[in-house]
């Protein structure tokens, strides 16, 4: 997959909201219409107060700039639902580790994330900050807790030699890599990766195969325009480049413990954690039906479609159907087949394709809750 994101988070409940959390959604409604102001400002506290920490982040901050802040804001929306919040406030901060965040920086991003609140909401007061202080003490201990739990399990990153460059399209690479110890992740799941082209930035990228027993990693990469770290894997990386991984996050996992089948669609790029997933029910000696929708512009842009038909022919469980433009978007596509009732469907692909996969699956029998992703890409939290 070109690139991923983190699990969203759902909206937050309405139910029963407590003193603190009305307050800070009122902050969160008068901020909005400013938001680029408030990032711009809280950046400039945080820098400007505490210069140390520049280096934490890209020295080009044009792309990415506003995800440690909206990270934090999207966090503190949601404090009255802890069950949603805990998962997704312990995987920022294990995931925090790779940038070198450690838990005496915390108190620096709270100082200018206050600032810039006091300097744009229209109502603050005494009370409405110590609704702010309350919120992000627990958010920043719940990260700081899951940070140092994290350091006891594995490394805040790995290093990984290039092995293998395959250019199948002039703009579409896959790169296969071998990290200097091993690498647990589940078919699925998905990386952070650094080059030493742009230091600190750091992009989402999706496993295009089950573990392996020599356990090098392969992605499926597409330069887009202004990517900055695609487009130098696509036209720069060559074998004994050494990259830098962060650690396996995603949920597009398989259940093993369901009998349902596995619908698939993957769109473009997207098609690498499907294969993964393929092998995984394969390893697992599954017999339940798997049927993967390979979505692509064109015939030529079914770049992995070889690989996906070998599969198809070794696996009787298997079904193969590559969509085209010509033969309508992939989610409709899928429409035109079934029933999926008995299916679990798993998305990967463009952000408009995950989107429109959300809203047409429930109409043919697929229920919200069976259907995974690994999306949006704005609640990423990174810096």
């Amino acid at each position: 997959m070109t690139e991923t994101a983190e699990p969203r988070i759902p909206p937050a409940s309405a139910q029963d909201p407590s003193p603190d959390a009305l307050l800070v959604r009122r902050t969160l409604a008068e901020i909005a219409p400013v938001a680029d102001k408030v990032t711009g400002y809280f950046y400039a506290l945080l820098f400007i107060h505490h210069p140390e920490l520049r280096g934490l982040f890209p020295a080009a901050m044009d792309t990415q700039r506003d995800r440690l802040l909206k990270a934090l804001l999207t966090a503190a929306e949601h404090m009255d639902d802890p069950d949603v919040l805990g998962p997704y406030l312990k995987n920022l901060g294990r995931g925090h580790r790779k940038y070198g965040t450690a838990a005496g920086h915390y108190p620096a991003v709270g100082e200018a994330l206050i600032g810039a609140l006091v300097r744009y909401a229209s109502t603050w007061d005494q009370e409405t900050q110590a609704a702010w202080v309350r919120t992000y003490t627990t958010i920043s201990q719940i990260m700081i807790d899951a940070a140092a739990e994290d350091e006891t399990q594995r490394p805040p990153w790995w290093h990984a030699e290039v092995v293998s460059h395959d250019l199948r399209t002039p703009d579409i690479a896959v790169v296969t890599l071998r990290p200097d110890q091993p690498y647990p992740f589940l078919a699925g799941q998905y990386t952070m990766l650094e080059t030493p082209w742009w230091p600190r930035v750091w992009r989402h990228y999706s496993f295009a195969s089950a573990p392996r027993p020599d356990g090098l990693l392969s992605l499926h990469v597409k330069a887009v325009p202004a990517g900055w770290v695609s487009s130098a894997l696509v036209h720069r990386a060559r074998p004994g480049d050494v990259l830098r991984l962060g650690p396996p996050a995603g949920s597009m996992t398989v259940d093993h413990s369901t009998h349902n089948g596995l619908l698939c669609l993957g769109g473009g790029t997207g098609i690498a954690p499907i294969k993964a997933l393929v092998e995984d029910v394969a390893e697992h000696g599954d017999r339940r039906p798997v049927e993967v929708f390979y979505g692509a512009r064109s015939d030529q842009d079914l770049y992995d479609i070889d690989t996906m038909l070998r599969l198809q022919k070794t696996f009787p469980w298997l079904n193969v159907r590559p969509v085209t433009e010509q033969q309508g978007r992939l989610p409709e596509a899928v429409c035109r087949y079934g029933p999926w009732a008995e299916y679990d469907a798993y998305l990967s692909g463009p952000l408009a394709m995950i989107r429109s996969g959300v809203d047409v699956l429930p109409g043919v029998g697929i229920p919200a809750d069976r259907i995974r992703h690994d999306f949006p890409a704005e609640l990423a939290g990174t810096p």
